[in-house]
């Protein structure tokens, strides 16, 4: 009996555990896992909002030895990974636990990468190239959007080359993924945003990707409409938990999805922009975000009519463009309710980067997702419109 391989679908997740408080069980998780030494995974930030003490005391408490490595920029470097693959080395580590958003979380599976395979991660770039389990890996995210606590994406910059590269492959799918709303409560503004922005992308192209099914939908479309009703409510009462919980979950539903369905052209351009400006990755994906949509609209406008509905706009009676219309003004004033009113040229790119910007994004796997194919000039012409 012959199948068709681009019917098939998969769908993989860590163990999750999801509520207030969740971050406090991890020592028990790391003896599952029979932790002998934890590399404890974080970044300056985080540490200093206290988080981190937390993650020490659960460990302490059960006699569990670890060693702290928080050397971790925004976008987490390819030099960061390798001394965090020595740190884990010398210490005689066994399990890696890291909090944090996602530059601390995609620097954990980095080094996880590194030492199992004990070679550059820069060997690794692309799909499902990894030979060798990496170690137990429990993440506590503190960020509602980027959701590599349940991806099986890893994202590392090379300050080299001024470029960000994937690693995609269910090898580093957490673990576990500890998943505590109050961890939220310290992050600024500026980062609600930015994640909150970044997970609602997430949702869309996990949706409209040629990789989605019926399990990724069903979560992004939940993603979608937990996001469209508390992101701009949570960021204008930062201390309402129940709001934070509900964005969390969208985040939560939003990760489930893109890391099963894959994504599509706004992370791959955002991926090349971000390795070239070392900007945040959820402000690159607002910049860009409705000019994709735009572009994308006409190759699945079936799709993007019940995103605009999801997204609680009456479409009863609208001709298709005026979906799209109706769409891309609903991301640019959710953009702006949230503080977003960037674009491009506000960061320095000019009509001379947009080339190179596109060449690269051409070569990320996100790419090859994206509902509507594109060609370098396509790719171009929506930057163009970004500036």
């Amino acid at each position: 009996m012959s199948y068709d391989i681009s019917q098939l679908r998969k769908f993989v997740t860590p163990e999750i555990i999801f509520g207030a408080g969740a971050r406090k069980t991890v020592a028990n998780y790391a003896t599952t896992f029979g932790a002998k030494k934890v590399l404890l995974v974080s970044d300056p930030g985080v540490q200093a909002v206290g988080w981190v003490v937390d993650v020490e005391e659960s460990l302490q408490a059960q006699g569990i030895d670890y060693v702290l490595f928080t050397q971790v920029s925004a976008n987490p470097r390819t030099e960061e990974v390798m001394h965090g693959a020595e740190v884990y080395r010398a210490a005689g580590c066994n399990v890696i636990v890291a909090i944090g958003g996602g530059s601390p979380i995609d620097c954990a599976k980095a080094i996880g990468i590194a030492v199992a395979h004990d070679r550059h991660i820069l060997e690794f770039e692309g799909v499902d190239t990894i030979r060798a389990p990496i170690p137990p890996l429990i993440c506590i995210p503190t960020t509602a959007g980027t959701s590599a606590d349940v991806s099986q994406f890893v994202i590392i910059s090379d300050q080299q080359e001024k470029v960000k590269f994937s690693i995609i492959s269910k090898a580093v799918v957490p673990d576990v993924s500890l998943i505590d709303p109050e961890t939220t409560s310290t992050m600024d503004p500026f980062l609600s945003a930015c994640t909150g922005v970044d997970a609602m992308v997430h949702a869309i192209e996990a949706f409209v990707s040629t990789g989605s099914g019926p399990m990724t939908d069903a979560h992004a479309l939940e993603a979608m409409r937990l996001l469209n009703s508390n992101l701009v409510k949570m960021i204008q009462n930062p201390q309402d938990i129940a709001l934070r919980e509900q964005v969390m979950l969208g985040s939560l539903q939003a990760g489930l999805a893109f890391s099963n369905a894959i994504l599509g052209a706004v992370h791959a351009m955002s991926h090349s922009l971000g390795g070239f400006l070392d900007l945040p990755h959820g402000l690159c994906n607002a910049i860009l975000v409705e000019h994709v949509v735009a572009f994308n609209f006409d190759s699945a406008p079936d799709r993007f009519k019940v995103i605009a509905q999801t997204l609680g706009i009456d479409i009863r009676g609208l001709s298709t463009p005026q979906v799209k219309q109706r769409l891309v003004q609903h991301l640019i004033e959710l953009k702006q309710a949230v503080g977003f009113q960037q674009t491009l040229a506000m960061h320095g790119v000019s009509n001379s980067d947009l080339r190179m910007l596109s060449l690269h994004a051409m070569d990320d796997p996100c790419i090859l997702t994206n509902p509507r194919e594109s060609s370098l000039a396509d790719v171009e012409v929506v930057y163009a419109e970004a500036l």
